[in-house]
This record gives C-alpha cells, sequence and structure tokens, in this order.
C-alpha cells in the first residue's frame, strides 16, 4: 500500500468521524443545553410508573422528561437507542454506575436503592419518550 493511500484513508476517516461527531451532538444534548423532547399523547401504566420512578431517581442528572442537563446527558438520544444501548444496559448502570464514554460529564455513579424492577418501569418511560421522539 503505498503512502498516499495510507493518507488518503486517514484523511476520510477523520473526516467520517468528524461528520458522525456533528450527527450526534451538533446542537442537541451538549452540556448544559438540554434538547427538546416532545412527549407522547398518553402513557402506558408502566410508563406513567417509570416517569414517578425518573422523577425521583433520574431526573435530577438526566433533566426533566430526560432531556438532559448540566450533570447529565439527554436519554431521549439516538445513541441511547435499543440497539445500542439494550434495556439492561440501563439496569447495569444503576447497578453498577457507568464509565464515561459518551458524553463530556463524568462517570455515572451507581444508584442505590432502586431495584431492577423499578429500572424496568424506568426504562418503559424513557422508550416511549424515545418513540415519540423518533427514536426506535
Amino acid at each position: 500500500m503505498s503512502s498516499k493511500s495510507v493518507f488518503f484513508g486517514l484523511v476520510v476517516a477523520v473526516a467520517v468521524g468528524a461528520v458522525a461527531y456533528q450527527l450526534l451532538f451538533s446542537g442537541s444534548g451538549k452540556r448544559g443545553q438540554p434538547i427538546e423532547v416532545r412527549l407522547p399523547a398518553a402513557f402506558s401504566a408502566n410508563a406513567q410508573a417509570g416517569k414517578a420512578l425518573f422523577n425521583d431517581n433520574c431526573a435530577a442528572c438526566h433533566g426533566a422528561n430526560a432531556a438532559g442537563s448540566d450533570t447529565g446527558p439527554p436519554l431521549v438520544h439516538r445513541i441511547y437507542e435499543p440497539n445500542h444501548h439494550a434495556d439492561y444496559s440501563f439496569v447495569r448502570a444503576v447497578k453498577m454506575g457507568v464509565r464515561a464514554h459518551h458524553w463530556p460529564f463524568g462517570n455515572m455513579p451507581p444508584v442505590p436503592g432502586v431495584r431492577e424492577s423499578d429500572v424496568a418501569v424506568i426504562v418503559s418511560y424513557v422508550r416511549e419518550l424515545q418513540r415519540a421522539n423518533g427514536i426506535n
């Protein structure tokens, strides 16, 4: 492989990375800039219960309606779509915490006192918010 080919490959990789970064982070969900979240017409019973638990345990960092805040990212974001972060990833995050990897908010600590059954209904709420905002 020639040095021109390697150089061209690196340029293309950097350009693709820059475009991907812009698509994921431009204008929405940046630190301190909550995104605009459309609410569904109605929540299921599970999601209603999840909303109450989310407000009690998650909203302080992830913002009202999971729109993000100064201290935590929005969960209504395509990074958290089900094919990238399965429902169980939320359970693991609550149980074990999460090392910062997608966002500049720092590590997420475990959330004591939130049971796996609580997380299941919180996820119902988040998934319904996501679907109302075109994230499937």
